[in-house]
């Protein structure tokens, strides 16, 4: 079914969790729902009514669209190395909940994540080098392990800790730094919640939100 008005009114915060969660479970057990995109192409012509916004990174394994089952027209996608967010994107989330009317933010990140891997390295190179500047407090927020030796894209254990710690600074800079998104989601009008793809299994995990309409 593509998304229509109808649809995305009943949706609720908590009823667009559940479909990305049962989506991430469709495609780690190998049975995607079979779409017919060209019609979903045309039942879009006119309109779209996406359920949810979703903040995840550039990585070409890592297409939000296929790893959790989605057609087109039901999920709005930014893209970035390093899935944090900054004026822009926060703007376009902004346009996503409250005037194209998505329930639910998603902020997913990734294992063995390339952009998180250059942040806890330290990596200089060009623009690259401003855009891992904005991971950097995640990598120091993650304490342990003290050893500097044991802080660097050689460790998967700290690459995987400052991943996920780097999904919780966004949510947490979303809800800093947008006054519209912030009070939506204290009046229960959308959620926010944070995820981690495994590349290697194809299985999304969800966190535990703090979202007052995800509760």
């Amino acid at each position: 079914m593509t998304q229509n008005a109808d649809s995305q009114n009943v949706m609720t915060s908590a009823t667009a969790l559940a479909e990305l969660i049962a989506g991430s479970q469709r495609f780690a057990a190998g049975q995607c729902t079979e779409r017919k995109l060209l019609d979903q192409v045309a039942d879009t012509k006119g309109g779209q009514w996406p359920f949810a916004a979703v903040v995840s990174c550039i990585d070409s394994r890592a297409s939000v669209e296929l790893i959790l089952d989605q057609g087109i027209g039901d999920v709005f996608s930014a893209r970035i190395a390093g899935n944090f967010v900054n004026e822009d994107i926060l703007g376009s989330l902004e346009f996503a909940c409250k005037v194209a009317g998505a329930k639910l933010i998603a902020v997913l990140g990734h294992s063995h994540c390339g952009a998180i891997k250059g942040a806890c390295d330290d990596v200089k190179l060009g623009n690259l080098t401003t855009l891992l500047e904005k991971i950097a407090p995640a990598v120091a927020a993650v304490e342990s392990p003290a050893d500097p030796g044991e802080r660097t894209s050689a460790n998967p254990d700290f690459v995987q800790q400052v991943a996920e710690c780097n999904v919780q600074r966004t949510l947490d800079e979303i809800r800093a730094r947008s006054a519209v998104l912030a009070e939506m989601e204290n009046d229960g009008e959308i959620g926010l919640v944070g995820g981690m793809y495994d590349i290697e299994s194809g299985q999304t995990e969800f966190f535990t939100s703090k979202s007052p309409a995800l509760a």
